[in-house]
């Protein structure tokens, strides 16, 4: 049997294309199957009176995959709470004059308006009467500043993860 050296290559290249073809289904399917979806990302909100605390923690929360928003303002704070969807809220307990309990106001706010919201307190005026106030309004952590901003996180993190 005399071949001609055209068909022994168009034969060779029919035999290639076929289990090219079988190769890239095997691997399409091992991608579909094996290829995880992207999270989805987790929303935060942050309250804090002193704007160089919102940037700070907006800026870390950005860089480790969170959509964060900010607010220095209770009346902010609770616009974004009725019409934004929030994972989880750190809330600054002291907002303005040291005095001013505000933080417990949205936090009430955020209890009524999304109660499955989870709440972490962060503030540099912890007093364990302030503290047992917030529990029973049903604050998921209470953590004092200054905090180590991976340890907020972890914290975020576990909140999300039980929730």
């Amino acid at each position: 049997m005399d071949i001609q050296p055209s068909s022994l290559y168009a034969a060779r290249f029919k035999a290639l294309r076929r289990v090219s073809g079988q190769l890239r289904g095997r691997l399409t399917r091992h991608q579909e199957t094996d290829t995880p979806e992207p999270p989805e990302t987790l929303n935060l909100l942050i309250v804090d009176d002193e704007q160089s605390i919102c940037s700070t923690l907006k800026e870390y929360f950005s860089h480790v995959g969170f959509g964060v928003d900010t607010a220095i303002e209770i009346s902010d704070a609770e616009r974004l709470i009725a019409t934004g969807k929030y994972e989880v809220l750190i809330q600054d307990i002291r907002m303005g004059s040291a005095k001013d309990l505000g933080g417990i106001q949205v936090i009430k706010f955020a209890r009524t308006h999304r109660p499955a919201m989870r709440i972490v307190v962060l503030t540099a005026h912890g007093t364990h009467e302030v503290e047992n106030e917030a529990r029973v309004l049903g604050v998921d952590a209470f953590l004092s500043k200054p905090q180590p901003l991976s340890q907020l996180a972890q914290v975020v993190r576990t909140l999300v993860a039980t929730g």
